[in-house]
């Protein structure tokens, strides 16, 4: 009814599984490393993100000086 498959042949595609969850896993953390680097990070985003600061910094301190100089 069921194929018998031989010891040595099971060893092998478990040690090959092994091997591709193995490098799963380094993928995976070099990935997250890369994703993660605070400074590439900064480096790429710092010109969107000091304009968004500004324009909110901005439009803050619009709104609070039209609260006191109201007319």
């Amino acid at each position: 009814m069921t194929a018998r498959v031989p010891f040595e042949v099971l060893e092998e595609r478990a040690a090959e599984q092994r091997r591709q969850i193995h490098e799963s896993v380094s993928e995976l953390r070099s990935a997250i490393r890369h994703k993660m680097d605070v400074k590439r990070n900064a480096r790429e985003h710092l010109a969107p993100v000091a304009a968004v600061a500004s324009v909110l910094g901005l439009a803050v301190g619009w709104s609070l000086a039209g609260i006191f100089v109201r007319d």
